[in-house]
């Protein structure tokens, strides 16, 4: 995410991303740390659970922002997030006052306290009012980027809309996964004990929620790589089909080889772009060995012999330049293709490639 902000600094969205994924990702050790009460880099395990949870809130106000800014213009995007951003202030502050508040006995427990379900501190103000912030925003947050994701669905192109409603599907149950747990802090806090099948829900839509989500969030991308992944296979094929072709045209014609090689040859083979790049140079070298040739073939076709395989005619057209006959250098149009563009013309140049090979 780094490498892709560094080539669009200002791309307002893939800022919002970054920001998600390094924040959730900062959280995860702090998370851990705090799960098993433990100190982690010099700071005890709740002021580790704080951290966690304020750079998972700052993780949710920034998918907020992402939505925000792909849905509205820059002008009326940028005031609504600062209205989030507000909210967002408001909920790390009051959990920032909760854990400085929080009895000094107790505070090991109450980080210890998601890990432990039933067990722990219950009823004590300042832990309920920490949970039930950070969880209460999470769930605003969710909510928030729901509703936006299913407008900003509703705008997007086809393949990009299918990936935002599975999205949309996702966070769903994200929604009421946070609900859950919403409603067992404030069960927790009131100094009842949370039913279990309300934390067993809770758990169980949360994980397929998330791998909705992302795989919602994914699926226009991975489209977009399968197709270019089936475009990479095509030219690779027609690549190795044009191989009799080429060989014989540039064994008389070596001049006509596009003398531009790749900086890095090694990187160049294995990579992507490498197949494309050798895919278009051999297309064009078998084309413009075709115009060289093409006098001969329609000197042959002139003495009777239209009638006659192009492959056939090709093969003594290469035999006849070689022993220099002369011919005319009014060049004609071989292998004409039936349509317009590069891929009629491809084509005609494989099936005369692969009459070649089985003659």
């Amino acid at each position: 995410m780094l490498y892709l902000l560094a080539r669009k600094p200002r791309d307002l969205r893939l800022r919002a991303v970054t920001v998600l994924v390094g924040s959730w990702a900062l959280a995860y050790p702090f998370g851990v740390a705090a799960t098993l009460g433990t100190a982690f880099v010099g700071i005890e395990p709740m002021v580790s659970r704080l951290v966690q949870h304020a750079l998972l809130l700052v993780g949710a106000y920034c998918l907020i922002s992402f939505f925000l800014f792909s849905v509205l213009d820059v002008q009326h995007a940028r005031t609504r997030a600062r209205w989030h951003a507000l909210v967002l202030t408001v909920a790390i502050a009051v959990m920032t006052v909760a854990t400085a508040v929080m009895p000094g006995d107790i505070r090991t427990a109450a980080a210890v306290l998601p890990a432990e379900n039933t067990q722990g501190p219950v009823g004590v103000a300042s832990i309920g009012l920490f949970y039930l912030t950070a969880n209460s925003y999470l769930l605003y947050a969710f909510v928030t980027a729901q509703v936006l994701t299913r407008r900003y669905a509703r705008v997007a192109e086809p393949r990009l809309r299918r990936g935002l409603r599975l999205a949309s599907v996702g966070l769903v149950a994200i929604v009421f996964a946070n609900a859950t747990f919403v409603a067992a802090n404030a069960i927790r806090w009131a100094g009842g004990t949370t039913p279990r099948p309300i934390l067993v829900a809770g758990m169980i839509l949360l994980l397929p929620g998330i791998l909705l989500f992302l795989v919602g969030v994914s699926y226009p991308a991975a489209i977009m790589r399968v197709a270019a992944l089936r475009v990479w296979w095509q030219h690779r094929c027609t690549y190795r089909q044009l191989g009799p072709l080429w060989t014989l045209l540039h064994a008389e014609f070596p001049e006509d080889a596009l003398s531009r090689v790749p900086v890095r040859p090694l990187s160049d083979f294995i990579s992507l772009r490498g197949v494309h790049r050798r895919y278009y140079r051999r297309a064009i070298e078998c084309r413009d060995g075709l115009v060289q040739i093409s006098p001969h073939v329609a000197q042959l076709q002139q003495n009777g012999r239209q009638g006659e395989a192009l492959a056939a005619l090709l093969k003594e057209a290469v035999l006849a330049h070689a022993a220099g006959e002369p011919v005319s250098r009014r060049a004609t149009l071989v292998a004409a293709p039936s349509e317009a563009g590069l891929d009629a013309d491809v084509h005609e140049l494989v099936a005369l490639s692969q009459a070649l090979h089985t003659t």
